[in-house]
């Protein structure tokens, strides 16, 4: 294998965003394009069927564009995220439309096939963004499908060791930000919203309850109590600066907790679409001030292929 001519893609099919990205041997980005599902307006996500029929639409036009860019070389891997999380029973129907695009372009042109997850592909891209090496590490998973604590090792390169040690028992810290962002009228997902309307608060500052018990983590009751602030006539930009907050210090709680039990990990990793927000990896940082946080740019937060493609580089290194 030529490792200077040769080229590896990632598909992810989520749930709200199709991806194709390709890297080449030496982790070099030079292919990433996502297409984000539409939403009607008012309406907390899509369903899965509709989700399939979008990715099945987009995934033709994003292909032949990612070759183009692998003139100099071949391509020779493929990695596909074929569903969630890497653990018994992880299931989406959105995942199939990635895994079965990927094995039939396998199958048809003799590349490498690499089935992975969703949360591997995020979690990989956080750690080659952020050029982190060894390990372990503690990851924070935080999206609209996912609020997770994880301790994160690559064993070898491209392949993770993954332990759950921590979780939201009932909404996901994503799922808690749409929640009250449809009722502020914010479009779906809400996040970039909600981070935009946060910028302009003022006046007093409003607290929401933090419900943290151990390594678990609930934001149904702040999330029950921001709507009731709400419903009194607070300001929305209070209020999205609040839950901004809420998410913050509910984290570094838990974090803390872990620690008493998992303490020798190298430095903490946040990913997934809600560390985009910028307020909240400050907060993180400064409520975790005696530990390294790192963190994927805001580009590489949200649902993308990219980690997907540079774990398939990593493991046909192996090869």
């Amino acid at each position: 294998m030529n490792l200077k001519t040769s080229y590896f893609m990632g598909i992810d099919t989520s749930a709200y965003t199709t991806s194709l990205a390709i890297a080449d041997s030496d982790e070099n980005l030079v292919y990433d394009q996502r297409i984000q599902l539409p939403v009607k307006e008012g309406e907390l996500g899509l369903r899965q069927s509709n989700a399939v029929f979008e990715h099945l639409s987009n995934m033709p036009g994003l292909y032949p564009k990612g070759l183009e860019y692998c003139r100099e070389g071949k391509l020779q891997a493929l990695a596909a995220s074929t569903r969630p999380r890497p653990v018994p029973g992880s299931y989406m129907p959105v995942f199939k439309v990635g895994e079965s695009f990927g094995r039939f372009l396998a199958q048809t042109t003799g590349l490498i096939f690499l089935p992975s997850t969703h949360q591997e592909g995020h979690i990989m891209a956080g750690l080659w963004s952020a050029k982190l090496k060894d390990g372990p590490y503690l990851v924070l998973h935080l999206s609209g499908g996912t609020t997770e604590l994880l301790m994160v090792e690559e064993t070898r390169p491209g392949f993770l060791k993954i332990e759950l040690v921590g979780e939201s028992e009932d909404l996901n810290a994503g799922q808690f930000i749409d929640r009250l962002g449809k009722l502020m009228k914010l479009p779906f997902p809400s996040g970039p919203a909600l981070e935009k309307l946060a910028r302009n608060c003022s006046g007093e500052r409003i607290s929401l309850p933090v419900a943290v018990k151990n390594n678990i983590i609930s934001f149904s009751g702040p999330a029950s109590h921001a709507e009731r602030l709400l419903d009194k006539g607070c300001a929305k930009e209070n209020i999205a600066r609040a839950i901004e907050e809420c998410i913050a210090v509910s984290l570094a709680t838990a974090i803390s907790n872990i620690q008493a039990d998992f303490g020798n990990f190298k430095g903490i990793l946040a990913v997934g679409g809600v560390t985009a927000n910028q307020h909240l990896r400050i907060r993180l940082k400064e409520e975790l001030g005696s530990v390294e946080v790192y963190f994927a740019p805001p580009a590489l937060s949200t649902d993308n292929a990219a980690g997907l493609a540079v774990q398939a580089a990593r493991q046909c290194s192996q090869l």
